[in-house]
């Protein structure tokens, strides 16, 4: 069996999400998983401030003791394991995600620029965004996504952290971009720490 396989096939026995497999120099396997999504959270549950459950120590460690297992049956090349929960940075890997993180802010990578004709301001051969995370409705009722940022006109420059803003400014106007899955080569959660809104699980990890 493949290690891909065999890496989904015991995450996914074990009641957790596989999010992310990387092999590094050395013979380093990491295996990133996550908790499985059980849609938004109640309005009555995020008013009482309920935190949204995360991969502990013990998921990580049990996740690597079955892992160890299985690969040592499958006969798989590695020297090292090392089983974590996702980082700030975390990957949106499909639709699941993506709905899950609607309303957060991420950063994009397309495989192709999608056009001047399409973005208006922004550079024609631009590939990497970064906004807000948002479901949109075709024309044709289907579903899709799109970002949205606030992009300075051309010749004012951004305000820098902390400067004060003065009344009197106009806000940037926002950009939107629409994308179907399909088009990405990359998404992730945007790295930000914002004690007010999103905070970053626990980076845990578990190493054989």
């Amino acid at each position: 069996m493949a290690l891909q396989q065999t890496v989904e096939q015991t995450v996914a026995g074990l009641g957790y999400d596989l999010v992310e497999i990387e092999r590094s120099a050395g013979g380093l396997l990491r295996v990133t998983i996550d908790l499985p999504w059980s849609g938004p959270i109640s309005e009555a549950a995020a008013d009482a401030g309920a935190p949204e459950p995360f991969v502990t120590v013990e998921d990580c460690e049990k996740v690597t003791r079955q892992l160890q297992f299985a690969l040592e049956v499958d006969g798989a090349d590695y020297k090292r394991l090392e089983v974590s929960s996702p980082g700030i940075d975390r990957p949106l890997r499909n639709e699941q995600d993506f709905e899950r993180f609607t309303g957060e802010v991420i950063d994009i990578t397309l495989k192709a620029p999608m056009g001047a004709a399409a973005l208006g301001q922004v550079a024609a051969n631009r590939k990497k965004f970064r906004g807000t995370l948002e479901r949109v409705a075709g024309a044709d009722g289907s579903q899709g996504w799109q970002i949205v940022w606030s992009q300075e006109p051309e010749g004012r420059p951004e305000p820098k952290p902390g400067q004060k803003i003065s009344k009197k400014r106009a806000p940037a106007p926002l950009q939107a971009l629409g994308f179907a899955l399909d088009e990405l080569r990359e998404a992730r959660l945007a790295p930000i720490v914002d004690f007010k809104g999103r905070r970053p699980k626990p980076d845990t990890k578990v190493s054989d």
